[in-house]
């Protein structure tokens, strides 16, 4: 059934710091697929035209294959059963139902291997599903398209570090009764303009208009295994990252799980009303690993071939959920490759955030890359640069983050930013840079130079990278928090424990005003914007709505921090000098200020200069104080405007000006100068 999870377990998504492992060899045991005969033909699994219905099955081994025809997509029995003819130079089989397109039918395969007949399966092409995916579709997507389809364009990017991203559940956004929104925890949730927390401040759609966002990266919304579909009452709540079909939308999202159209319009709604209001639209994609194991559809169509193995046969498992899938194969990373770009074509997905994507080999994820850029050059990909276990896999094919200039139009997160800023993600009492900890200035600057070579940075005393890993700034992802681990203010509640939440609200402001002041692309989590918790619960991932939902009231409560956040996104979007697209333009524009970091710990200070990346503004002075007193800087002398100051902030410097000399810069806090 969907709704069991056994395989799911903590490490799913994890964002770790990278695994140290040591390279391995491929599994003998894996040999024995290299001979299989590979398809990539448009038409598997299912086609309707005006000749009728067509099924095509890809399984080079099996000794039969069947199509089972459904009225319905839960109960009762085949009402014509199709014995499917091999094609042994494809390694498919194919049947047909002639002059009819077979629209409102449902469909599973069956194939025989070692002589038995295996489960059903709706294939690992199902793109339309009946509730919980068991049984595929058969549907008329042109009716799947909402008025204006057609012409529906996300925003166009330039350059990877213009874009701003948001990341974001479904059900966290929306189901929190001070949401103000109808469709709660469902797609259509972000097509409702003018929604209102009860102190009247904008929600969903319109609060990420407002907070300037350029990007949702939307947490898993394939049709995953953990949420029994046929009893949303029950309220389950699940992250969403144990696939079971890649290809259809999560019904749980839709308004009818049971309607195979309707979970597919709501997406495309969704996405369209976001497009809308100038938003890009970025999927959370899990293809490093399936829920289930020999019962997968991946097992149940082609066994032993889409996941890694060790000599011995047993399931590698560098993902942590009991399997991997085998991405150097050829089948397999053909079906990665064609389902990003299905994604990209069908539903206009402006982006893929790959998970664990060190599993798949380097490649792979190039040819990710290259092909989705011919569908839309402003496509954005970017994952986890790590796994989470060692795998068959040698290491220097994995797209390992310190592998990433290996590979073209690609991103990866930094754990170096990341952990240096608020504490390492292990320890919940663990303070960084800015909550106070001495000794990561050096980490800090890697985050803030995008991990690029830079003749001021020493590598040797960064805390997870000892080289610089990136050739270009669009190859890095700074963040703070996301989904995974404590969020920011459960890990600030926790290492600043016994001080004042002030303290707290100023450290939130510098952290991430360091992450969008660096140079890369900025990424924060949804609700960290107006001080949201997940009451203390680092693993959430089914973990119910009251420890999940965002309480829209904290906007008020706390909306000098959600201006602040404003602020920061709109500085970042009107100058240019923190978005440089270059190694090169940052060891040249980008110059530290000496400090003795024995004298003065937690003391950052540096200047983007000559009208960087063609700013207007000729200097920018930046200054970051993550001690708990107060310290000073020498400052030219000169005419300054004020951008940030003591937690305030303004993009156009109009909190007054500054003729230099020395400053003092209050604890947990950011100075931000300019000239012009």
């Amino acid at each position: 059934m969907k709704f069991k999870n056994t395989l799911y377990t903590l490490m799913t998504a994890t964002l770790l710091a990278p695994v140290g492992l040591p390279a391995a060899a491929q599994s003998t045991f894996d040999e024995q697929f290299v001979s299989y005969p590979t398809y990539s033909g448009d038409d598997l699994e299912l086609t309707v035209n005006g000749s009728g219905t067509h099924f095509r099955l890809w399984s080079p081994k099996a000794t039969a294959t069947r199509v089972n025809l459904y009225e319905n997509g839960r109960t009762g029995k085949p009402y014509q059963v199709l014995n499917m003819t091999s094609d042994p130079e494809t390694g498919t089989w194919t049947a047909s139902v002639p002059g009819q397109q077979l629209y409102g039918k449902f469909y599973t395969f069956q194939i025989q291997q070692g002589g038995r007949w295996l489960d059903e399966t709706p294939g690992v092409w199902a793109k339309a599903v009946g509730v919980n995916g068991a049984r595929a579709a058969i549907i008329d997507f042109a009716k799947t398209n909402p008025a204006g389809w057609d012409a529906d364009r996300g925003p166009k990017v330039d350059n990877f570090s213009d874009v701003i991203i948001y990341e974001m559940h479904h059900r966290d956004m929306s189901e929190h009764p001070s949401s103000g929104i109808a469709n709660k925890g469902k797609f259509l949730a972000l097509t409702e303009h003018g929604t209102l927390s009860p102190e009247g401040l904008a929600t969903g759609i319109d609060h990420l208009k407002e907070l300037g966002i350029t990007h949702v990266h939307i947490l898993p919304s394939y049709d995953y295994n953990s949420v029994d579909e046929s009893n949303l009452p029950a309220n389950q709540y699940n992250w969403g990252y144990d696939p079971l079909n890649y290809n259809a939308p999560e019904g749980s999202y839709s308004t009818n799980p049971s309607d195979p159209t309707a979970r597919i319009r709501e997406m495309k709604e969704m996405v369209k009303a976001l497009h809308d209001a100038g938003i890009g639209v970025i999927m959370d994609v899990v293809y490093n690993h399936t829920a289930d194991n020999d019962v997968s559809n991946f097992e149940l169509t082609a066994p032993g071939y889409y996941h890694r193995h060790w000599d011995d046969g047993r399931y590698s498992d560098a993902s942590g959920c009991g399997n991997e899938t085998a991405s150097e194969r050829q089948q397999m990373a053909d079906y990665i490759v064609n389902s990003v770009k299905y994604w990209a074509d069908e539903y206009h997905i402006d982006g893929f955030r790959f998970d664990l994507m060190a599993i798949h080999d380097t490649e792979t994820m190039n040819r990710v890359a290259a092909e989705l850029k011919k569908i839309n050059p402003s496509i954005f990909v970017y994952g986890e640069g790590w796994t989470a276990g060692d795998s068959p896999l040698v290491k220097e094919r994995r797209a390992l983050k310190e592998n990433v200039s290996k590979m073209k139009d690609i991103a990866v997160f930094s754990d170096d930013i990341r952990d240096a800023i608020k504490g390492h993600y292990t320890d919940a009492a663990d303070r960084g840079f800015a909550t106070g900890k001495p000794g990561l200035e050096e980490t800090v600057k890697i985050g803030i130079v995008a991990a690029t070579k830079h003749p001021q940075v020493n590598y040797k005393l960064g805390n997870n990278s000892k080289f610089p890993y990136a050739e270009s700034p669009e190859m890095i992802v700074n963040y703070i928090s996301c989904h995974d681990d404590l969020c920011l203010t459960d890990k600030l509640r926790k290492s600043m424990a016994g001080e004042p939440e002030e303290n707290m609200l100023s450290a939130a402001k510098l952290g991430q005003t360091i992450v969008f002041t660096s140079q890369g692309t900025p990424f924060m989590f949804a609700g960290e914007e107006i001080f949201r918790d997940k009451k203390g619960v680092h693993n959430s991932y089914k973990s119910p709505d009251s420890i999940n939902a965002i309480d829209w009231s904290n906007k008020a409560r706390y909306k000098d921090l959600f201006d602040y956040y404003a602020g920061l996104t709109r500085l970042r979007k009107a100058h240019p000098a923190f978005r440089m697209t270059t190694a090169k333009d940052i060891a040249k524009h980008l110059k530290f200020d000496k400090i003795d970091s024995k004298k003065q710990p937690n003391l950052i200070s540096y200047s983007l200069l000559d009208h960087a990346n063609g700013d207007a503004w000729k200097e920018i002075k930046v200054v970051f104080n993550g001690a708990s007193k107060a310290q000073t800087v020498n400052i030219p002398k000169g005419n300054w405007l004020i951008v940030a100051q003591d937690g305030r902030i303004d993009p156009e410097g109009k909190l007054g000006t500054t003729a230099g000399g020395r400053m003092e810069i209050p604890p947990y806090s950011a100075l931000i100068l300019a000239q012009e």
